[in-house]
């Protein structure tokens, strides 16, 4: 199968196209053709060996690790899918990843696409889609007319996020540039902020949840728009209790989880359009399509999502 690959630690330019043997799905796994991957943040800060403590790789290694395609192979014992099957997973963080040909998967980490999507647009989901659903669900349990507000809305994680608190009936601000203001409205923004001119803290208070999709300072300056006993959520990175426990706020620092589960019930509201997927560019999954994509997610200010097409 073709695949592309690093062979060290590095940059973009460390990608390449090579030959590899098509993997055997072992029990519990499933085989996919892959059709589509998507590129997250996470792939170039694995790939410039940020992460390497906790995410080591051993090489030669396929990074990505959304993938949409269709089983062709299943390993024993698994039942819930079958052979011909359309589907979308968060794959495990390893150096089997999905920018190839090929690549297995655990069966619980898989959910049936939706129909009504593209295998573009279906990759683009898992890692971005699950993240805001497990934190707006499983740790914050954010209610019908909450207020929340999330820092870097317009991104993959951030247009997922505010789409599913819409959906969940809170109020939601966002922040983004002055060009993504349009397109937080878009997608069910109510207060969008721009991010260069305005600090939410003298915009907003009484917030039940900050989803901080930034980190650092900007966390910091918002952090007064929480109430007294608010909850601050981050997958940028860990937030600065010191500023938050003078006013009872909590802080977490969340970690995606593949759950197959988890993302069959976001497939459900993306095939009912309730959400919708955001992609901004489509790329080809070959080693100069894959080196634009990571120069152009870590420029930052990616719109939604950028996805490598690996249909023939």
């Amino acid at each position: 199968m073709k695949a592309i690959v690093i062979e060290k630690y590095g940059n973009e330019n460390e990608f390449k196209e090579v030959e590899m043997d098509r993997p055997v799905p072992k029990a519990g796994q499933v085989l996919i053709e892959v059709k589509a991957a998507s590129v997250n943040p996470l792939d170039w800060k694995v790939r410039e060996g940020y992460l390497k403590d906790r995410l080591p790789l051993r090489f030669p290694a396929i990074l990505g690790w959304d993938a949409a395609g269709v089983i062709v192979e299943t390993g024993s014992g698994v039942s819930a899918f079958k052979k011909g099957d359309a589907v979308f997973a968060k794959t495990e963080t390893n150096e089997n990843g999905t920018y190839a040909d090929y690549t297995c998967i655990e069966e619980e980490k898989l959910a049936k696409m939706p129909e009504r999507l593209s295998f573009s647009e279906a990759a683009s989901v898992p890692l971005a889609g699950l993240t805001a659903w497990q934190v707006l669900n499983d740790v914050a349990d954010v209610q019908d007319g909450d207020n929340v507000l999330i820092l870097g809305g317009a991104g993959g994680v951030g247009s997922f996020a505010v789409q599913i608190a819409k959906h969940k009936g809170a109020y939601v601000a966002a922040t983004a540039s002055e060009e993504n203001q349009g397109f937080l409205k878009s997608i069910g923004a109510d207060h969008p902020i721009d991010y260069k001119k305005e600090n939410p803290a003298d915009l907003l208070s009484d917030v039940d949840l900050i989803f901080d999709l930034v980190g650092g300072l900007t966390a910091e300056k918002a952090l007064p728009a929480l109430k007294e006993g608010g909850l601050l959520v981050s997958v940028a990175g860990n937030p600065d209790t010191e500023a938050a426990r003078s006013r009872n706020i909590r802080t977490v620092y969340h970690s995606i989880e593949a759950s197959g589960k988890q993302l069959q019930e976001i497939s459900a509201l993306l095939q009912l359009d309730m959400i919708v997927p955001v992609v901004t560019e489509v790329l080809p999954m070959t080693a100069a399509g894959v080196k634009q994509a990571h120069q152009s997610s870590q420029e930052g200010h990616v719109r939604g999502k950028l996805v490598l097409n690996n249909q023939k």
